[in-house]
């Protein structure tokens, strides 16, 4: 019997392949001359497609100038609107040229789905209007993204806390060098708001609420060591960024050694995300193989979806000493049955000095046994050599990095993880 639904079910999703693969042909056939239409232009170059006259409720205009002169063109599929209903992130890949530096990849990011960014223009409407359409333009000097005007000189925390998980618990010490860093601006440098034209600090305002990663690329850049990609500039709702490489995930059946080495970068990135000299803690509150890709050449670790990182000003957990401010904090191991599960109190997060969270996230949805996506287990670390899965104790580190038995054990695990996996590898330092 149960063989027999088995291969009921496995027709019916081979009729169901075949229906889809026939629609899709079908699409193809009828919309010829369009599709080809759309393989010779250069879309990038249009302003309704990089939607520009949504400015100021957009990413920027410092790339504009190579978006319209032609500079970038979209890869050979990705000239297909007919695709875009499989590209829900709205993730696309380009080339850009430049006379004297030849041709390089780029990514290009609307930074959020078509639903997410029709929400965006339904928000500022609502807020200004109270109605859920009206013109953009128009609606944004009532909202708030306007409010703080050329007289206000700094960004302050009372303005924007809570808006993105950026800025959660910001200080000032995190807002200053948001502004200082801002791209979008030709007067970056200053951290004075008042330096920045009207159009900018809207810009500014609008990424900072509504999807903050182009201002953590910007204020923890690739230049000084962050492991973030670079930010490159934006047009309209375009963002681009740096090409990495590959995504971490399709390394999961890479082999051993190479699988070591990349594990011991991602638990070197969670140190230095949770202790560096500036004293911000940044913690990865999305953590999936998604959202890592590995350089082909230097085989560097990157992060490339920096959307949900929350920084914690330690400077300013010291000062004030909130209740429990010097405690320890474990974070609690979450056994759910969905993939890239994260348990954590982002309260918790941005009171105390000492937290174990970006070791959690990274031992327990990537490197141990308790790693789930795509429908693997096993994480990263999965089928060691003989002589390794006999001695048990990366086994025993990963299960106590994950899920802790001892109190404290995670800090502890992660320590010891770090350095075990240096030695395998050939990285002690």
């Amino acid at each position: 019997m149960l063989r027999l639904v088995s291969l009921k079910l496995g027709r019916l999703y081979r009729y169901v392949k075949l229906a889809v693969l026939g629609s899709l042909a079908a699409a193809l056939v009828l919309n010829t001359h369009s599709l080809l239409a759309s393989l010779q232009r250069n879309e990038l170059s249009e302003r309704r497609f990089l939607q520009l006259n949504k400015c100021p409720a957009c990413w920027g205009t410092s790339w504009c100038r190579k978006f319209l002169n032609g500079q970038l063109r979209l890869e050979s599929w990705g000239r297909l609107r007919l695709l875009d209903f499989f590209n829900v992130k709205n993730v696309y890949f380009a080339r850009y040229g430049e006379p004297r530096e030849g041709s390089r990849r780029v990514v290009l990011k609307r930074l959020g789905s078509a639903q997410e960014l029709a929400d965006i223009d339904t928000k500022i409407c609502r807020r200004a209007t109270g109605r859920g359409r009206c013109d953009l333009l128009q609606a944004l000097p009532a909202t708030e993204f306007a409010s703080l005007n050329g007289d206000v000189r700094l960004l302050t925390p009372g303005a924007v806390e809570g808006w993105s998980d950026l800025v959660h618990c910001p200080s000032q010490r995190l807002l200053d060098r948001l502004v200082r860093r801002y791209a979008e601006t030709k007067d970056s440098g200053s951290f004075l708001l008042r330096n920045l034209k009207d159009s900018e600090r809207m810009q500014l305002l609008i990424t900072l609420a509504f999807n903050p990663e182009p201002l953590v690329l910007q204020s923890f850049p690739s230049d000084e060591g962050w492991p973030f990609a670079k930010y490159l500039g934006a047009c309209g709702r375009m963002v681009a960024v740096n090409y990495v490489g590959e995504e971490l995930w399709s390394y999961f059946n890479a082999p051993w050694e190479k699988r070591v080495d990349l594990a011991w970068q991602l638990m070197e990135i969670a140190e230095q995300l949770t202790n560096n000299d500036f004293e911000f803690a940044l913690y990865l509150l999305d953590v999936s193989f998604d959202n890592f890709a590995v350089g082909p050449r230097d085989g560097k670790v990157i992060i490339v979806d920096a959307e949900n990182v929350l920084v914690a000003d330690k400077r300013l957990i010291r000062q004030n000493k909130p209740e429990n401010w010097d405690v320890w904090y474990e974070s609690k191991f979450d056994d759910c049955d969905k993939e890239a599960c994260l348990s954590f109190s982002k309260e918790i997060l941005c009171a105390r000095v000492t937290v174990d969270h970006n070791y959690y996230a990274i031992c327990q949805n990537l490197l141990s046994r308790h790693a789930t996506w795509r429908g693997t287990s096993g994480g990263l670390l999965h089928d060691p050599p003989a002589e390794i899965a006999k001695e048990g104790r990366l086994e025993a580190l990963l299960d106590e990095c994950a899920n802790p038995k001892k109190r404290y054990g995670r800090f502890q695990a992660a320590k010891e993880l770090r350095e075990y996996l240096a030695q395998l590898s050939n990285n002690v330092r």
